[in-house]
């Protein structure tokens, strides 16, 4: 205990002195949810019920077998009615009953949406549009999260909420402000000095900010701080003005989020993070991978993917190079319009175990009667009628009960990892008037993410979705980098270092355009990295035909008919255009130190990607799962082998020997039958 205490103080000391601290690691917290534990539960509104219709409830959870509920996101009023007064009681009550009932609970600090008082009080928390209108807050989350009182009163709440349940024994943890990256930016003279304030920090000099925004093009050359604008984040303007708006939301994002995350650690220290952030939200968004460890012990986010490609990238990109098992702190059940299928919420809920989840939570429990999402449809009806999807998620509890004891949740091991930049998914789709970069950036950016993601995963290989200029890369044996077409100076360096020291790194077109002002670079293409892929390109065509020609011995065609011309130095051509004049290189491999780095002249794209990869695998010591038809997945745990089916049709697939289905009791020889959304773990 003695050395405990020491080690406990010491790290104390280190934060007090340097500043620097980051969410706790689960190591060494075996109270925390870990290896052999997997949860099943749902998102849960006692705001919407009356204390007999929450008994009710309770005791249906506990019928289907459920062991977790998120509770308390986006009911700020419910625990505050007034500034100041904090009424906790009624979810006291409840808390103790889930406790009662074997239930543990995310308790969810709701800093958004504001509360109407704090918006009558502090108008400064109104949201102004960019064409100056004032908007009170109709909908959640229209709250300008960037004001002082509304910063102020989050962080009360945060220190009231972690006060009170941060060593309660039926918390499981911590979560942040549901969905705060699907907020708003907003436009008010308060907002204007703010960012004036976060420019001169960042640029210090007028100089400085001038040759960064480019502004002698043309005639808006700053010669006073007094003279910058907030930029409009729907067009028009300049696009370096518009990276530098979407960074300060970012950053703003990202300091209220630390907020709450003090609070924790102040009060509940022994409380992990699970949080449903939606960093990749097109309103706002924010610099999830650049950050994350400062505020997440597990990766999580609400699970609505409607094919496994997005999701499975999704999991991935939350769970970045963390440790831990990824949270599905919602997941889709029923839906807006949308009823429910029988057998698709437990065919996904599989997929999650696949790829490493630990804990889903049905959104929602109750089918909401009013509100934004009257008609969304949860597990019990609108009338208290418990549906067949209580009963599927039951099922899925009973299931995964077993699962514990055979290696689940599983540890995802990734061999390869994505590079994935919210810096360069907004400098590639700016909003403007006179767009240029939409006219070039054709295929947006997660579309290249997910083609060169695919056949990875479809070859049943583990893989990670990092920034690759915040993470050690030795750890994988092949990085790849689709269309990235902001290249910061910390990620060259971080490729750089990679591919000297060993490291396989695959470049697609479009990547290395721009600089960190989000301005082309003037120096040989791929910008910082020219020498380490041993070329330059600078011409670019589209055909109104696809490209064809041979990777290895398989050929390929394309359906992004772009391509940009390599002009090899010390580069080799791997393989080349057959039908384009003088046929061009479409793969050059440079050796650089000790390692290779690889350029691919089209974006990427399965029929290019994948003999690519698997051209590579032997030599990388990259070995593919099980061999599964397209549209199922696989992965072998401690010795048994889990299928998921996520095709709406039956699926053969190949198998050795003859095998029995833990899940289906089957017994299997040479072939294993899937059934549409069916699944089974065989041994």
């Amino acid at each position: 205990m003695k050395l405990k205490a020491l080690l406990i103080s010491t790290a104390a000391l280190f934060v007090a002195v340097t500043g620097v601290a980051s969410a706790q690691s689960a190591v060494g917290h075996p109270d925390w949810p870990g290896a052999g534990e997997l949860y099943i539960g749902a998102n849960y509104q006692p705001v919407d019920r009356s204390p007999e219709e929450i008994h009710a409830d309770i005791a249906l959870m506990k019928k289907a077998g459920f062991t977790v509920v998120r509770m308390g996101d986006l009911s700020w009023d419910y625990f505050q009615p007034a500034e100041g007064v904090f009424t906790f009681e009624k979810f006291d009550k409840v808390l103790a009953e889930m406790h009662a009932n074997g239930i543990k609970v995310i308790v969810d600090i709701p800093g958004q949406p504001a509360p109407m008082w704090l918006h009558k009080k502090y108008p400064g928390v109104d949201l102004v549009t960019q064409n100056g209108t004032r908007l009170y807050a109709a909908e959640r989350y229209m709250d300008d999260t960037s004001d002082p009182d509304y910063r102020r009163l989050a962080r009360d709440l945060a220190e009231a909420m972690t006060k009170r349940y941060g060593k309660n024994p039926a918390v499981i943890a911590i979560g942040y402000n549901n969905e705060i990256g699907n907020g708003f930016m907003s436009y008010s003279a308060a907002d204007r000095d703010r960012f004036i304030i976060w420019l001169k920090k960042k640029y210090v000099t007028l100089e400085a900010l001038n040759k960064a925004w480019a502004t002698q093009r043309w005639s808006r050359t700053l010669t006073d701080w007094d003279q910058v604008e907030l930029p409009y984040a729907e067009g028009p303007g300049p696009f370096e003005r518009y990276l530098d708006l979407r960074r300060y939301w970012s950053e703003v994002t990202i300091d209220n989020l630390m907020d709450l995350e003090q609070a924790r650690r102040k009060n509940a220290p022994d409380k992990p993070t699970i949080s449903n952030l939606w960093d990749s939200s097109d309103r706002k968004g924010f610099d999830y991978l650049s950050t994350y460890k400062n505020y997440v012990t597990y990766g999580s986010f609400g699970y609505y993917a409607g094919e496994p490609i997005g999701g499975a990238y999704e999991t991935l990109m939350m769970k970045g190079a963390l440790p831990t098992a990824s949270w599905f702190n919602e997941f889709q059940a029923g839906g807006g319009g949308f009823y429910g299928q029988k057998g698709k919420s437990r065919m996904w809920a599989y997929f999650g175990l696949l790829n490493g989840g630990q804990g889903m939570l049905a959104w929602t429990f109750n089918s909401h009667l009013g509100g934004e999402e009257q008609a969304l449809f949860g597990l019990v009806d609108h009338d208290n009628t418990p549906s067949w999807k209580l009963d599927e998620w039951g099922r899925i509890a009973s299931e995964f009960k077993k699962f514990e004891k055979l290696g689940f949740p599983r540890e995802v091991k990734p061999d390869v990892a994505f590079a994935y930049s919210f810096e360069s998914r907004v400098a590639s789709a700016p909003i403007s008037w006179s767009n240029t970069v939409k006219q070039y950036y054709t295929t947006p950016y997660l579309t290249q993410q997910h083609n060169a993601f695919a056949p990875i995963y479809n070859d049943n290989i583990d893989s990670a979705v990092i920034n690759i200029g915040h993470e050690d890369l030795s750890r994988y044996k092949m990085v790849v980098v689709p269309g990235d077409y902001l290249m910061d100076q910390a990620s060259a360096d971080a490729i750089r270092t990679y591919v000297k020291g060993g490291g396989t790194v695959i470049m697609t077109a479009f990547s290395a355009k721009v600089d960190e002002h989000n301005q082309w670079f003037n120096i040989p293409l791929p910008g910082r990295l020219s020498d380490v892929f041993g070329l330059k390109t600078n011409e670019f065509y589209r055909t109104d035909t696809p490209l064809t020609g041979k990777i290895g011995d398989t050929d390929f065609s394309t359906s992004i008919n772009f391509y940009e011309v390599l002009e090899p130095s010390t580069a080799k051509v791997m393989a080349r255009f057959s039908n384009v004049d003088g046929a061009p290189p479409v793969i050059t491999v440079n050796s650089f130190g000790k390692g290779q780095a690889i350029y691919v002249a089209t974006p990427a794209q399965p029929s290019i990607m994948q003999p690519l990869y698997r051209s590579l695998y032997a030599q990388l010591h990259i070995t593919p799962g099980p061999k599964t038809p397209e549209g199922v997945y696989a992965r072998v745990v401690e010795g048994r082998t889990l299928y998921v089916n996520t095709t709406g049709k039956a699926q053969d697939i190949a198998i050795s020997g003859e095998k029995t289905g833990v899940i289906s009791g089957q017994a299997w020889k040479g072939t294993l039958r899937l059934e549409p959304l069916g699944v089974d773990l065989l041994q």
